[in-house]
């Protein structure tokens, strides 16, 4: 892999890790705790808000492996370790990291 193929590799994973940065601040108020007053909040709105928060926190943990992900693919490219299977040691195929750069092995390790 060229020079230039791996700086857009590289631009295209750090601005995908400050979209998840942009996206975790969005979703810190849907992982609010819920408030307990009954008076405030009827028991169904409750059970509404508890099931909100426990997708938003869902949602977060997803970004969170996704980030960890991303930094490991940058890590690769650091240390020219990125486009190589883990497995088997041959280049994975531009069309494969095009959909996500992220990923470790060639489409034959991966099937298995």
């Amino acid at each position: 892999m060229d020079d230039k193929t791996q700086t857009a590799f590289r631009a295209r994973i750090t601005a995908r890790l400050t979209e998840i940065d942009e996206e975790d601040a969005r979703g810190e108020a849907g992982q609010a705790t819920v408030e307990l007053d009954q008076q405030a909040v009827g028991r169904l709105s409750r059970q509404d808000a508890l099931q909100s928060q426990a997708m938003a926190r869902a949602t977060h943990a997803r970004r969170d492996i996704e980030r960890r992900r991303l930094r490991a693919a940058l890590t690769r490219l650091d240390e020219g370790e990125f486009g190589w299977c883990e497995d088997c040691g041959e280049e994975i195929a531009t069309a494969r990291l095009t959909l996500d750069p992220a990923i470790t092995r060639c489409i034959s390790c991966a099937r298995g």
